[in-house]
This record gives C-alpha cells, structure tokens and sequence, in this order.
C-alpha cells in the first residue's frame, strides 16, 4: 500500500527540513514548497492526502489559499502558523481548514495531528463504501459532491465531507461535540465548536434545509447533533 503524501507549504527552510525529516521517518511521502505558485502547479499533478499551509506566505494569503484548497481539492488541509490568535485560528477552521498547529510546535505533535485526520477523514474509511444515498440526495465522496435528484451537483469540502460522513455512519442516533472531537481530532473548545456549528451550517445550505427547522440534521441544544434521514451505502 502506497505511504500517504504530504506536502509542506512554508517559506522557512528550516520548518521544512525538520517536518519532511519527521514525516519521512513516521512513514509518509512528502512534498515540501517555499512558494504558493510552486505549491499549486504539483496540485495538477497529483492530489496529496494532507496539506500542511503556512499563513504567512510571501506570494500569497495564506487563508484564502486555505479555503481553496478546503473547496477545491480532497486533501485534508491543517495549518500551521505563527500566529496564534484564537481568531485566526477560528477563521481558518471556518474557511475550511480541518486542524490548526502554531508555531513553534512539537514535530512528533503534528505527526500525531496527520494520522488522526487520516483516520478521521472520508479518505481512510472507505470501509462503508464511497456513495450514500438519503431522502433524495446522494454523496459522492471520492468526488466531493452532492447530487439531487435531478442530477444536480454541488461541491463539498473535506471538512464538511469529515462531519457529513460522521453522521451518515450513525444515522438516528445522538453524536455528542465530544465524540465529535474524538472522531474528527483536533482541539476541543470553542473554536473547535464553532467551526463544526459552521460546517453543518454549510452543509444543511448545500441540502437546501429549512434553517428554522431542518429535517435531516438536528441540533440537540447542549447534548449534540442527529441525523434523521435513511442511509444507504453504495
């Protein structure tokens, strides 16, 4: 079985050399890139497993890189940055970003952070199949796309595809944040509430859900979130 790929975006040679070093030895393929340009050209070519971003680029936002990618491409998407402000780290996990590292971390930390979104992630647990079917609607998620009825398609991120998936899995029955937070990984407290209230926000637009009143996810205040509808797996 082929190792999965990382790819590194950071303008510091050093973080580079000490995370493909460490992801190397842990057992993973890597890509390291100093550039944004450079970075997006090696996405035509092949789609990694996990995307390391650093916020501050020289030649680009690194948060609207971020939410490109979390739109765009079915990588997981965690970033690492110096900055450590509690907004920003809410903005990037609301753009999309599936985890979020500051800087100066604990290299064996963000192997441990990698695994866990490879396990976590619609791309690790093909074991249920790749499609789902329910009340009308089906999710493709080696594509990342949701498909009505009609033959409608509407894109999906990694993120949501995460939280989608999490409650497809356990169809009828209460997911507490913590298991949430066990199952998708990342750090519990308010950012991380915060940006799976936005994801299933996300994801009850994209299901054309009443938002006073949505059928097929249901928020349990103080306790969790359900999903109502039937699930079949293809």
């Amino acid at each position: 079985m082929t190792a999965p790929l990382v790819t590194i975006l950071d303008d510091e040679p050093e973080i580079r050399r000490i995370l493909t070093e460490t992801l190397e030895e842990a057992g993973f393929r890597t890509q390291s890139f100093s550039r944004a340009r450079e970075f997006e050209a090696s996405l035509k070519r092949v789609t990694p497993d996990v995307c390391l971003v650093d916020l501050s680029l020289p030649d680009t936002d690194g948060l609207t890189l971020v939410h490109r990618l979390a739109l765009e491409q079915g990588a997981a998407v965690i970033i690492i940055s110096g900055r450590a402000q509690v907004q920003d780290r809410v903005t990037g996990l609301e753009l999309g970003a599936d985890d979020y590292i500051t800087k100066p971390f604990d290299p064996t930390e963000v192997v441990a952070r990698i695994r866990a979104r490879l396990r976590g992630g619609p791309r690790a647990q093909v074991q249920s199949g790749n499609s789902a079917q329910f009340s009308g609607w089906t999710a493709h998620f080696d594509r990342y796309v949701l498909e009505d009825e009609t033959g409608g398609e509407t894109p999906f991120s990694h993120a949501e595809g995460e939280v989608l998936r999490l409650f497809l899995d356990s169809p009828k029955r209460l997911i507490s944040r913590a298991q949430m937070q066990e199952a998708l990984g990342g750090a519990a407290g308010d950012s991380f509430d915060r940006a799976m209230d936005v994801r299933v926000s996300r994801l009850r637009t994209k299901l054309r859900e009443d938002p006073k009143n949505p059928r097929l996810i249901k928020t349990i205040y103080g306790a969790g979130y359900i999903f109502l509808g039937d699930v079949n797996w293809l």
